[in-house]
C-alpha cells in the first residue's frame, strides 16, 4: 500500500453502507480515482462538510493497486465553491463539466485536465447567470483539447491545406475538424461554420474569453454536444450535458 497525497476535487458521490460513502475525485497527481470515505454519514462525523461536492482540496488517499476502490483517509479543503449550489446555471454547468472529466479523464497523471477542470469551476463560481455558458463552453473545448481530441481548425483534417482565415468551412466531426472545399465535396454532408466561429473555438482552446450573442452561444452548444458524441460519448447519453443544454435556455438572463 501506498499514501497517495494529492490535490483533488469531488466531481461525484454515493451513498455506502449506512455510514459511508463513495466518491470520485479528479486529482492532479493521478487522474480521476474511485474512494471511500468512512463515516462520512455519522452524526459527528470527522469529515462534516469537507466532501460536499466540487469542493478541492488536498487528499490523503490510501492506494493499493490491485484495488479499484481506493480509501481515502484525509481531505482538508482548500475552495469549497459553495457559490456553484446557489444559482441553476453555475450548478448545471458545473455538472456538465464534471461529467466530460469523469467520463473521458483517465487514472493517469494529466496535469492539463485537473488546471482547466478547477479554472473552470472558479469561473462558474464567479460568473453571474448570463455568463455562464460561456464559462461552460470555453472550459469544455479547453478539456477536449487537453484530453487530446482537439478538432483541427486552421488547415483541413483531411488533406491539410492551409484554410484562410475568414473562409466558412465545413466541419467534419468524424473527420476531426474543417475541411477545405475540394474533401467537402467528397464529405457526407455537415455543419458549415464561418471564420468567426473557427476563432472563438482557438481562442477558447486557449483560454480566452469571448463575448457572444445567445444565437451564437446555441450554435456553439450545438457543435460541442455533436463533437462529444462523434469522438468521446461512446454511444452512451451525457446526461448532464444535456440537463445543462436545456436548463440554459430555460433560464431568464
Amino acid at each position: 500500500m501506498t499514501l497517495l497525497v494529492t490535490d483533488a476535487i469531488v466531481l461525484h458521490g454515493m451513498d455506502y453502507l449506512e455510514t459511508s460513502r463513495i466518491l470520485r475525485l479528479a486529482t492532479r497527481e493521478s487522474g480521476v480515482q474511485a474512494v471511500l470515505a468512512r463515516g462520512t454519514r455519522r452524526e459527528k462525523s470527522r469529515w462534516g462538510g469537507t466532501l460536499d461536492l466540487f469542493t478541492e482540496g488536498v487528499a490523503q488517499i490510501a492506494i493499493r493497486p490491485t484495488r479499484e476502490l481506493q480509501t481515502l483517509t484525509t481531505f482538508e479543503p482548500t475552495r469549497p465553491r459553495p457559490q456553484l449550489a446557489t444559482e441553476l446555471s453555475r450548478f448545471t454547468g458545473a455538472s456538465a463539466i464534471a461529467e466530460m472529466t469523469l467520463r473521458f479523464a483517465q487514472e493517469e497523471v494529466q496535469p492539463g485536465v485537473y488546471a482547466t477542470l478547477s479554472d473552470t469551476l472558479d469561473g462558474l463560481a464567479a460568473a453571474d447567470a448570463a455568463a455562464t455558458r460561456e464559462v461552460v463552453l470555453r472550459g469544455a473545448w479547453r478539456l477536449i483539447g487537453e484530453l487530446g481530441f482537439a478538432p483541427s481548425l486552421d488547415e483541413c483534417s483531411e488533406c491539410h491545406t492551409i484554410l484562410a482565415d475568414d473562409q466558412a468551412v465545413r466541419f467534419s466531426h468524424r473527420a476531426g475538424g474543417a475541411l477545405c472545399d475540394t474533401c467537402a465535396r467528397l464529405a457526407p454532408p455537415g455543419r458549415t461554420i464561418p471564420g468567426d466561429a473557427r476563432r472563438v473555438l482557438r481562442g477558447w482552446m486557449q483560454g480566452e474569453q469571448e463575448v457572444l450573442d445567445d444565437a451564437a452561444l446555441r450554435a456553439h452548444q450545438r457543435l460541442l454536444r455533436e463533437f462529444l458524441q462523434e469522438h468521446l460519448a461512446d454511444g452512451r447519453a451525457l446526461r448532464a450535458f444535456d440537463v445543462w443544454e436545456r436548463a440554459g435556455w430555460d433560464d431568464p438572463v
